[in-house]
């Protein structure tokens, strides 16, 4: 069946518009916990991003739960990964995180974990689905839900975080660089950096409700870049809005994407000899990751765009590491799902292990030039099926023959096109073929 609701990533829009509203927030948050309650556990976490909708989708979610008889517990502004975390270790009976991830403030979305910290399977959504098109009847009053906060939640995941990192090593002698990207690792990744030894310098520590994500963090690389040679500090570390993703920078100023720090970690893995299989990435990982994971003998396989299929693919070939370009980072032995805090360690760690700097581990991987291309279209026009955009596409990839490849796929969070052409070619080349493509988009 297909879904009605539920994207790839939970249900995600603008706010105010479509589902992300307080009344649908609220019928979701009743059907979510009249599926839930056949488990028999009635406590579901809440955990959200410092952005100002959150407030009122919370408060839905926490009306719409309770009138289903479940608990909700209020975890306050966290990392994505953290109340997956969380969910697993407190034995609930989901988790539930309302976030839009690297969006703007005015987006918001609603995303669930189920007891194991992992994404819904698509029949419990679709169970969800069902429920929400039912009429919302509460249980009678003595079977009401109560809501409760936990105040230590942070604290919690700080120590897992940490728990991550080799117990022999500290990062005494690191000066960092941290972008919050004013999101929701604000008040942890710093705590968890400083614990361990380190000197840092924070931005995008401030959140105030419609700064998340705004020119900082993982998705805006540059203010970092500047900050860290202006600092001279060893490298530095962003997150994203809800702390799923990371990139680093090193000391030079240049920035390393999620491909570039997976092949960090399987290249150190495989020295120290705790490599697990091989590394799953998507179609949209470089092809100079291929080709260097290929050298030194790494299997890889290429998943479908989104960590849900990297990490289903992983689970089918038991592997323990995948990633996607765009920086969410699976290190499956700690959370099945990407993390931006823990996966940076796990780069600082094969960084200690070698006594290599991040600029000198990254040069066993060559990147083709890769160019993306977002382009905001009408939903009542599918590019996929535009004849003058297909067309284009098979002109391109004729021109570049077996040196590079195009892709284009619709986000599944946005009404965004994503055109990618990568070559061995120039950039300003590569970047061409790109817009001769987006050219034909409709908007």
């Amino acid at each position: 069946m297909k879904k009605k609701y539920f994207g790839t990533d939970g249900i995600r829009g603008k706010v105010g518009e479509s589902l992300i509203t307080p009344e649908f927030a609220l019928k979701l948050g009743w059907a979510a916990g009249r599926v839930l309650a056949k488990t028999g556990t009635k406590k579901v976490l809440i955990g959200k991003d410092p952005r100002i909708s959150g407030y009122m989708l919370e408060a839905a979610l926490q009306a719409g739960l309770t009138a289903a008889g479940l608990r909700p517990v209020l975890m306050g502004p966290m990392p994505t990964p953290a109340i997956a975390y969380l969910t697993h270790t407190f034995r609930a009976a989901a988790g539930i995180v309302i976030s839009a991830s690297h969006n703007p403030y005015y987006d918001n979305g609603i995303k669930f974990f189920n007891a194991q910290g992992t994404k819904l399977s698509e029949k419990v959504e679709l169970e969800i689905e069902a429920e929400i098109d039912k009429e919302l009847i509460c249980v009678e009053s003595s079977k009401l839900g109560k809501a409760y906060r936990i105040t230590d939640a942070a604290g919690r995941y700080i120590e897992f975080c940490k728990s991550t990192f080799p117990i022999q090593q500290n990062l005494n002698n690191f000066k960092i660089v941290v972008d919050c990207a004013n999101g929701a690792t604000y008040h942890i990744a710093p705590s968890v950096l400083s614990e361990l030894g380190a000197s840092i310098v924070t931005m995008g520590v401030e959140p105030n409700g419609v700064n998340i994500n705004l020119n900082c963090g993982a998705t805006s690389m540059q203010a970092i870049s500047e900050r860290v040679v202006q600092e001279k500090a060893d490298f530095g570390i962003a997150y994203d809005g809800d702390g799923d993703r990371v990139m680093m920078v090193d000391h030079t100023g240049y920035v390393l994407d999620g491909d570039e720090l997976i092949y960090i970690i399987a290249r150190d893995r495989l020295r120290n000899g705790t490599l697990n299989g091989g590394v799953v990435g998507t179609k949209m990982s470089n092809l100079g990751l291929e080709i260097a994971l290929k050298k030194l003998g790494i299997p890889f396989e290429r998943s479908d765009v989104g960590d849900r299929h990297v990490m289903e693919l992983m689970k089918k070939n038991g592997w323990s590491l995948g990633a996607e370009n765009s920086g969410h980072v699976i290190c499956s032995e700690y959370l099945e799902t990407g993390d931006g805090i823990v996966s940076g360690l796990q780069v600082i760690a094969a960084m200690k292990s070698s006594r290599l700097t991040l600029h000198e581990l990254r040069q066993g991987m060559c990147k083709y030039p890769q160019v993306m291309l977002n382009i905001r279209f009408d939903n009542a026009i599918d590019p996929l099926q535009d004849k003058d955009v297909l067309a284009e596409q098979v002109r391109i990839q004729a021109l570049l023959a077996d040196h590079g490849r195009v892709l284009l796929r619709k986000s599944g969070t946005e009404p965004v096109f994503r055109v990618m052409v990568e070559s061995d070619e120039a950039e300003e080349v590569v970047r061409g073929y790109a817009q001769s493509i987006a050219d034909k988009v409709k908007i």
